[in-house]
């Protein structure tokens, strides 16, 4: 049994469902998927922070407060990710 206080943390793409240009590298917790991304996790941002793709202008999150923190609310079937493994 995995201890609580150890976090399962790797770093993902994320990619623009539209025309595949990488929007993000982030550093996803936890093993569920993509909803949100918290912009202290964001490695490297490839978008010009106005949350559309920087190729094809599609929008892809919508900006909001969870729990106090800044975060981008990811819109359903407008990314995908890789280097998410399930187990």
């Amino acid at each position: 049994m995995a201890s609580r206080d150890r976090v399962d943390r790797r770093t993902i793409s994320i990619h623009c469902a539209g025309c595949r240009a990488l929007l993000y590298r982030y550093r996803k917790g936890g093993r569920g998927g993509l909803v949100k991304c918290f912009v202290e996790r964001i490695v490297e941002d490839f978008t010009h922070g106005d949350l559309k793709c920087h190729r094809c202008g599609q929008a892809f999150a919508r900006e909001r407060v969870i729990s106090g923190r800044v975060a981008h609310k990811i819109i359903q079937g407008k990314v995908y990710t890789r280097g998410m493994s399930r187990k």
